[in-house]
């Protein structure tokens, strides 16, 4: 998409307040790991940076991390104004800004690796000019969305009521959907319930 290999970043929200959860889902554990430790070892392989960008029980969470020198740690002194908030937190933690950047909710923790390599190589593949790539399981789009550095100041323009998704409504011409074999893109976990059905155990403390 531009001369020399690209740069990717990662920016992982995991600033809400895990309401309906009962506690903080990037604490939870998914396959002996807490969720954004995992998602820390998945995307730093593959990316120049990985930012973290923590809210609710910063200090906890922080805290909680076996990895504490993977990812760039970032506050978003306003978690309350919802997940925008996280993201262009994130946003302006990356300066300078890399080829492209993956954005991803801690509560999605069961992607698999090769998902994220598949999206780097079709980044790599992909016309001049694409600026979202977006994985997709059996006709359903999910998470990690990978963005164009292109995109960035348009997210940060964004007002407090607005969504990421506003951006890419607007460019889903320029949006290729890269087809991976991991229902993980589609797996949320909002509540007790949701993680209940994620691990197949009991209801987190």
């Amino acid at each position: 998409m531009k001369p020399g290999p690209p740069e990717f970043a990662a920016v992982l929200l995991a600033g809400g307040a895990s309401t309906r959860m009962g506690a903080p889902k990037p604490l939870l554990q998914f396959e002996g790991e807490t969720f954004l430790d995992r998602l820390v070892r998945l995307f730093s392989p593959h990316c120049r940076r990985v930012i973290a960008v923590l809210g609710y029980q910063a200090e906890a969470v922080a805290r909680g991390l076996q990895r504490p020198g993977a990812p760039v740690l970032v506050l978003n002194p306003k978690p309350e104004c919802g997940q925008l908030s996280s993201l262009q937190t994130g946003l302006r933690a990356l300066a300078p800004h890399p080829s492209a950047a993956f954005f991803h909710p801690v509560d999605i923790p069961a992607i698999q690796e090769e998902s994220i390599i598949r999206l780097c190589a079709a980044w790599e593949a992909a016309p001049a000019g694409t600026l979202v790539l977006q994985p997709r399981h059996r006709g359903r789009k999910g998470h990690p969305v990978l963005l164009a550095a292109a995109l960035i100041p348009e997210l940060l323009a964004l007002p407090p009521e607005g969504s990421a998704r506003d951006v890419l409504r607007r460019h889903v011409e320029r949006t290729i959907d890269v087809d991976v074999e991991d229902p993980g893109i589609l797996r949320d976990a909002d509540t007790p319930e949701d993680y209940r059905r994620l691990t197949g155990e009991i209801s987190p403390p």
